[in-house]
């Protein structure tokens, strides 16, 4: 994990492998910002969806329970959104580095379009 301390908050980077062990123990929130078709066409299961270009950091859950882990497509657009949070006072706040990319490099299970019936299919990891 990599950190930075922004004003009085400090924006994580994780792993690929450190998001899927806190997600597989229910530790974090994952919030996927790509837009709806890139969601529609893959997706980690069990992520929300808050696109963003409708991101409003205002309107994030509280983190009384779980840390909040934003990713998209590459890391960019997460990063982006994690330092909104962060501006409108968050402080617990982390994205994934190398985003949807980077998981699916990694073979994590997600949810993918099975291009010959239009499906979805689970794809990745140990099943």
């Amino acid at each position: 994990m990599k950190s930075e301390t922004v004003d009085d908050a400090v924006l994580e980077t994780w792993t690929v492998d450190e998001v899927a062990d806190a997600f597989d123990r229910d530790e974090i929130v994952l919030i996927d910002v790509r837009t709806p078709q890139e969601y529609m066409f893959e997706h980690i299961e069990g992520t929300l969806l808050m696109p963003m270009s409708f991101f409003r950091a205002d309107k994030l859950p509280g983190q009384s329970d779980k840390r909040i882990v934003f990713h998209c497509g590459s890391g960019v657009r997460s990063e982006r959104v994690a330092r909104a949070a962060i501006a409108v006072g968050m402080d617990r706040i982390a994205h994934m580095g190398g985003g949807m990319a980077a998981w699916k490099e990694a073979n994590k299970p997600h949810i993918s379009t099975n291009m010959a019936t239009g499906a979805p299919q689970r794809v990745g990891g140990n099943g």
